[in-house]
């Protein structure tokens, strides 16, 4: 069992980079589910968060809400894009060494159907390589209640000793 969600409101609240350092890419994650640390506004404003980390695999789980849709009054393109780029991105972070850092370089989305609003996903990140200078993920956003897969996406990140 997780602790309350501990959003940072300011960036003081924020790990620092010695702090993050300090520790393993997956120790960093697994700080930042259990409440130690706490997490990125962005999880908040987006209507998602970590619920699964595990080396080489990260689980997001949220629904989209009204202001996250476009002029259609659908969910933006953007929502999968950021859902996706984080699962994919944080699944790479748990193969990161202590010492070294890292940021995705680019990452593609297919948006494969419309999710409903407020409904329950899941955006499953999984690592694929993790390597001195790269790492590569794959990830899918999935229902909770009927499995149907909504899109999909890969990313390169790029991962960077710090001195």
């Amino acid at each position: 069992m997780t602790k309350d969600r501990r959003i940072a409101q300011t960036p003081e609240e924020l790990p620092t980079i010695a702090e993050t350092l300090e520790r393993s890419g997956l120790e960093f994650m697994q700080a930042v589910l259990d409440g130690t640390f706490a997490g990125p506004p962005i999880g908040a404003t987006l209507g998602f968060w970590p619920t699964v980390i595990e080396d080489g695999r990260v689980v997001f789980t949220g629904a989209p809400e009204f202001k996250a849709t476009n002029p259609l009054g659908t969910v933006h393109g953007g929502w999968y894009g950021a859902v996706l780029d984080s699962c994919m991105a944080c699944a790479v972070m748990t193969k990161v060494p202590k010492g070294s850092v890292y940021t995705t370089l680019e990452y593609k989305v297919n948006i494969l159907r419309p999710i409903p609003l407020g409904m329950q996903v899941e955006a499953i990140g999984v690592a694929q390589h993790a390597g001195r200078s790269t790492g590569i993920a794959n990830g899918e956003i999935r229902g909770v209640e009927d499995g149907k897969l909504y899109a999909t996406g890969s990313t390169t990140c790029i991962i960077m000793k710090m001195k």
